[in-house]
């Protein structure tokens, strides 16, 4: 019998790719007045439900699916944070 788990991914560029988006959030905040931003780093967040035996198995699924689609390895690093989605409240379904 399956349960749902709540993905929760993380992808963020390699510390060595540069982040235009990043700079230029740096200067927009900047330009409001946030002088001690030093540096910003961009990247995604994404929820993925999915059905899974256990939470080793929805783990598994989830770093899979950062490797072949959510994620560009050569380009970006991703975590994956799992919850039974029980336990989770007010999420949307697509």
């Amino acid at each position: 019998m399956a349960t749902t788990f709540l993905a929760k991914v993380y992808v963020t560029l390699k510390p060595t790719v540069n982040d235009p988006q990043g700079l230029t959030v740096r200067g927009g905040l900047r330009t409001l007045g946030f002088d001690g931003v030093e540096s910003v780093r961009v990247g995604k967040y994404i929820e993925v439900r999915l059905g899974a035996k256990d939470r080793e198995d929805a783990k598994r699924q989830a770093e899979e699916m950062c490797r072949t689609l959510l994620a560009n390895p050569v380009i970006e690093l991703f975590r994956c944070e799992i919850e039974e989605a029980a336990a989770v409240q007010n999420i949307v379904r697509g």
